[in-house]
């Protein structure tokens, strides 16, 4: 067995294991673009107020574009050290890996050192290389911190990855679950596949990153068949820039999905859920626009809400698409219901402060 740096504690992996709502940390920033720690501060305070299992920090809802102006260190960093002064309670800290090799494992190396739990590890800059030198990168940055696979849908830079892929990924022994997000069944069913295949299935953890089914991927059983026999897999919590909003009403949501599961059967009012979450997805994600303006339609939910200055990215180029605003106001006034918007408001000046 590889040595590794890191662990997660048991309690901590249990929490992992038993499913919790993670909502992917933004980037608060002034109208300079300059890093906000006060508002980044209290983002932090709102996520763990709101019910949150975890943080994910780091990751594209926290844009890329940190590594390029020096804030990868000091991001993660400020989650960790406001969500410790804030609670006692235990949290999943993910943080997001990138680059090739040298990069992943000097970021994985950070990480582990500022005590983040594990890395949600992006393949975006490995496309076009073998799957052999894949895994191999992957097995390289697992010898520093336990892996969150990230199935990271191709439209925004993702590797396209067949089950052999994942068969491979899920049969190194530091992998702890994955995050699927390539928003296609097609897809997602190969991760499960390959999660099977490697016999991986008490030690990897299913986590929804699939915006457009995240309803559907915490209720329904996943099953395929090894050896001519059904294995059953459930997607156990979400790891969502999605519930970087509203996170409060994601906590519930994912409760309430929990409960009926249970329960079972699932009853339709259940299932009817997935198109109305969609549907906010859509808006807040600019399906409309190929998701050109997915992390400040995030920003604008936080911004309204007060929790945010503006919709600022690093990038000059993102921001809210022609429309999106429209969009995001039909959405806050079909679905109430999910908003924590009276929430936010009861508890913001204390976060601020």
């Amino acid at each position: 067995m590889a040595l590794h740096r890191t662990e997660i504690p048991p309690e901590t992996l249990e929490l992992l294991r038993r499913g919790v709502a993670i909502p992917a940390h933004p980037l608060a920033l002034d109208s300079s673009r300059r890093f906000d720690r006060r508002r980044q501060r209290a983002l932090s305070r709102y996520y763990v107020d709101a019910g949150a299992g975890g943080l994910a920090v780091g990751v594209h809802t926290t844009q890329f574009e940190i590594r390029d102006v020096g804030l990868y260190r000091p991001v993660l960093e400020a989650a960790m050290e406001d969500s410790r002064a804030w609670t006692d309670r235990l949290l999943v800290m993910v943080a997001g890996l990138a680059g090739r090799t040298e990069q992943a494992v000097q970021e994985a190396t950070t990480a582990a050192g500022l005590g983040y739990h594990a890395g949600l590890l992006s393949l975006a800059a490995m496309k076009g290389a073998a799957p052999g030198e894949i895994i191999a990168h992957c097995r390289r940055v697992a010898e520093e911190i336990p892996l969150v696979g990230f199935y990271l849908q191709p439209a925004v830079g993702g590797v396209s990855l067949g089950p052999d892929f994942w068969r491979e990924f899920c049969s190194i022994d530091n992998v702890v679950a994955v995050k699927v997000a390539p928003f296609n069944r097609y897809r997602t069913l190969d991760v499960v596949r390959g999660l099977v295949e490697a016999r991986a299935e008490e030690r990897v953890t299913l986590y929804t990153g699939n915006d457009d089914h995240i309803v559907l991927d915490l209720v329904t059983p996943f099953t395929v068949k090894r050896d001519g026999k059904p294995v059953t897999l459930r997607f156990q919590g979400g790891l969502l820039g999605h519930w970087s909003v509203w996170t409060r009403g994601a906590v519930r949501l994912l409760q309430r999905l929990k409960e009926a599961v249970a329960a079972g059967p699932i009853p339709p009012e259940i299932l009817a859920l997935d198109s109305a979450v969609t549907d906010c997805n859509a808006a807040f994600f600019d399906v409309a626009n190929d998701f050109h303006g997915c992390i400040a339609g995030c920003h604008e939910i936080l911004r309204r809400q007060g929790l945010l200055e503006g919709t600022w990215c690093l990038n000059p180029d993102e921001g809210l698409s022609p429309g999106q605003a429209e969009a995001i106001d039909r959405i806050c006034r079909l679905y109430p219901e999910f908003s924590d918007d009276a929430f936010v408001a009861g508890n913001l000046e204390r976060w601020l402060s």
